[in-house]
């Protein structure tokens, strides 16, 4: 296996397990078991815990950045965009009931280092910016305050709604406060 594609492997099998396990239980020496090298090879791609961390969450957040910018650019309708948006949160819980990297590494902000609260915090201020975005093409005429406190409320609905999903392994639990949230008007 050549180094980068070692590097990109290291950093797959991590995320999978951030996703499943948390941050806090990431541990080098399971990466290296994974991915079939020793620990010293996760630690000359990524000599800390933290430049992993951070190399994660932002790679995470850019790919986000750039779905959403995509997603917004193909879809002048609101409810299509935002179709899409849970759409992305309730694919990580099919898939072996993951939650979103992000979202995992923001309930356990207290332990992690500062260059990885950097990253999880840029993640947050990216989805609540595409989210006023997108309120702003359904309503132009709301304050950009309140179009900002909406996608804010959207967002942590969302990963709320994506952590008890997760915590009843029930997908299903997911799509009904999703559909809540769209009867209540919280999500277009």
């Amino acid at each position: 296996m050549t180094s980068p594609d070692t590097r990109q492997t290291i950093l797959s099998v991590a995320r999978k397990m951030v996703q499943s396990r948390g941050f806090s239980a990431l541990s080098f020496r399971d990466i290296a078991a994974s991915v079939g090298v020793k620990s010293a090879s996760v630690h000359y791609h990524f000599p800390t815990k933290g430049s992993l961390g951070s190399e994660l969450a932002r790679g995470y957040t850019d790919e986000m950045a750039a779905y959403l910018a995509e997603a917004l650019d193909e879809n002048a309708d609101t409810a299509a965009f935002m179709t899409k948006y849970v759409g992305v949160f309730r694919a990580a819980l099919v898939n072996d009931n993951r939650m979103c990297m992000c979202g995992v590494m923001a309930a356990e902000r207290d332990e992690l280092p500062a260059e990885v609260q950097a990253e999880v915090e840029r993640f947050s201020e990216v989805n609540v910016e595409w989210l006023a975005k997108a309120l702003e093409r359904h309503d132009a005429s709301v304050p950009v305050a309140a179009r900002k406190a909406r996608a804010l409320a959207i967002f942590a609905a969302v990963e709320g709604a994506q952590l008890i999903a997760r915590s009843r392994s029930d997908v299903g639990v997911y799509d009904q406060a999703i559909g809540a949230m769209r009867v209540a008007g919280l999500i277009p």
